[in-house]
């Protein structure tokens, strides 16, 4: 398998309200940057575009170590939530609705072609691909809130 680094990073401005998504795909000395928007989204919905877009844009199963700042989303992942909530009906261990249930299901069925591990990084901390993603997502908020 390839070893496949993808870093990712959703904003948003107002939660909810317009949002912006980036991703950085990197395999050896090849690196590709992934971004896009929604007029009317929430903060977690674009972490985790984020994370499916990135994951849909590998051709073959590879070996990715994916980075966030997104503890929604490692946790989903890592502590096996959003598998629960599948098994359940989408419904929490506190038998509220699990949200974006749409993205988890994308999200699931993708971890299971490739082999991912999910790392979590603080944002804003000076993380460079980190930075680079939030850059993208803020740009692509802005863009969507004013519908370029």
């Amino acid at each position: 398998m390839k070893k496949v680094y993808i870093f990712t990073d959703g904003a948003c401005s107002g939660n909810p309200g317009p949002g912006g998504w980036g991703t950085i795909l990197r395999f050896g000395e090849h690196e590709k940057e992934l971004s896009g928007g929604e007029a009317e989204t929430t903060n977690n919905r674009m972490e985790l575009t984020a994370v499916i877009e990135g994951l849909k844009a590998l051709k073959e199963p590879c070996d990715v170590d994916l980075t966030t700042d997104s503890q929604y989303v490692c946790n989903g992942i890592n502590k096996g939530w959003a598998e629960k909530w599948q098994k359940n009906n989408w419904i929490k261990s506190d038998k509220t609705k699990a949200k974006n249930p749409e993205l988890w299901e994308d999200l699931l069925t993708l971890v299971k072609k490739h082999k991912v591990r999910f790392i979590w990084v603080h944002g804003h901390a000076g993380h460079p691909e980190n930075e680079r993603c939030d850059a993208l997502a803020v740009a692509e908020s802005k863009k969507a809130a004013f519908g370029s």
